[in-house]
């Protein structure tokens, strides 16, 4: 009777006639089970008789391992060991007694029965070492060489290719193979030119970078430098009060530590001392008590000036001749009656900065912004430069004016036109050439 898809009830399978086992069994067998695999459904059998929520994860687990072990895993028969055996001394007795018979026979049995045994290694090695995209691109590559011996076997090329070598003088390929090891020696030198040259590249940079360092720690000490400067200076000309106290002798050790920084600061440190004494009225003429020597308040909160015949606590004298100022902040500094000859004073801010009596002779001021700066005191048409033997007038502006001559004014910025006239009359012709705006109509009245 048939039995139809469909149906619950399955037919009662026949009962397979037994059948010797095989030298070589499967692990995953279900008949034929290792060691391991009995005791692991032991232990599965004992938890599953529990029948208790608590080992249920247990069970899984473990059935999870049972499922998850390698079906490739392969036991080996003592008989197929024998056998093995019997093939090496086989191999070993045909190569004693001299037999290729028994030797050709021997090999072979050890060859098959060795490969059978370690057949289901080699395929977990395969698995495991090499991916399934690895093993397509070794039997990729493996084609491809095949395919071009074929190529070359069965187009002719490789006739062609022997025919051509027959042709080829092989001892001019000495001096060939001469001029590339000459050539491969060149290489070798310009790798080498090239090795240095990186290598003085990386000590350039390495240089490089020291001496930014050391400029940054040059700035950091010049600042400290100049705090203690501006410290030292205070509690020099200052009382317990804070009012000004200069005697000679201090007035004379504030010159010394003055004239003794300005040589030791760049240019930028130069010009934030100026500003310090110049805001501080250390660089200004303040009028004197007859008797005491003493600076007078204005009554205003500040201390009188007296351009004339006042006293200033720091007198720059020759202090900035020659000095490299260029670039620096300059605004609001009182630099009368000093020396700045052959200063360079370029692009200098020096917008209200007092320059009356100043020596700028052969000075660069360049670029400076001269807004608002202070070349003479008085009226345009009486002002004159300093003199060496006449004092200063400054109602009328005469000998009041700093000393221009020779002074390059080459693309000035904001320069008024009361200064620009008095550069052109007492400049001379060599700042009259490089004064903006020209000095057109304007008279000579230096005279050289």
């Amino acid at each position: 009777m048939a039995i139809e898809s469909n149906s619950h009830n399955r037919p009662t399978p026949e009962p397979l006639p037994e059948q010797e086992p095989d030298d070589f069994d499967s692990g995953s067998s279900e008949d034929h089970l290792s060691p391991e695999a009995l005791t692991t459904q032991q232990a599965l059998a004992a938890i599953s008789s529990l029948q208790s929520s608590q080992n249920t994860a247990a069970l899984q687990q473990a059935r999870s391992s049972m499922q998850h072990r390698p079906a490739d895993q392969l036991t080996v028969k003592p008989r197929a060991l024998l056998l093995t055996i019997a093939a090496i001394a086989l191999t070993f007795l045909g190569v004693i007694l001299n037999n290729w018979i028994v030797g050709i026979v021997g090999t072979l049995l050890t060859l098959l029965l060795s490969l059978a045994m370690l057949f289901p290694w080699l395929q977990y090695v395969l698995k495991e070492w090499f991916t399934p995209e690895d093993r397509t691109l070794f039997v990729g590559l493996l084609g491809l060489i095949a395919a071009i011996v074929g190529l070359i076997k069965f187009s002719g090329i490789g006739d062609r290719l022997l025919i051509l070598g027959r042709k080829i003088n092989w001892d001019a390929f000495g001096t060939l193979a001469e001029w590339f090891g000459a050539l491969g020696q060149i290489l070798i030198a310009i790798i080498a030119v090239y090795v240095a040259w990186r290598q003085y590249v990386i000590s350039k940079d390495l240089t490089i970078q020291q001496n930014l360092l050391t400029v940054q720690q040059n700035i950091i000490t010049q600042q400290q430098t100049i705090d203690s400067y501006f410290q030292g200076i205070s509690d020099l000309v200052l009382d317990e009060e804070g009012l000004l106290e200069d005697w000679p002798q201090e007035r004379a050790i504030a010159e010394g530590r003055t004239a003794a920084i300005f040589s030791s600061v760049d240019g930028s440190g130069k010009a934030k001392i100026l500003r310090f004494l110049s805001r501080s009225k250390l660089l200004t003429p303040l009028k004197r008590d007859r008797r005491l020597g003493r600076a007078i308040l204005n009554g205003m909160g500040g201390y009188a000036e007296d351009r004339l015949e006042g006293v200033r606590v720091i007198d720059l004298g020759v202090m900035l001749a020659a000095a490299d100022l260029s670039g620096t902040d300059l605004r609001w500094t009182d630099l009368s009656e000093a020396n700045l000859v052959r200063a360079n004073l370029s692009a200098c801010d020096l917008v209200k900065a007092n320059l009356s009596r100043t020596i700028l002779y052969d000075a660069n001021l360049s670029g400076a912004d001269l807004n608002g700066a202070r070349l003479f005191y008085g009226s345009l048409e009486k002002a004159l430069p300093r003199s060496r033997t006449e004092p200063p007038n400054y109602e009328t502006g005469e000998r009041t004016g700093a000393v221009v001559e020779n002074a390059d004014f080459t693309d000035v910025q904001r320069m008024s036109e009361a200064n620009r006239y008095y550069c052109c009359a007492w400049g001379g012709e060599k700042t009259r050439a490089t004064i903006p705006g020209g000095c057109e109509g304007i008279a000579n009245l230096l005279g050289r």
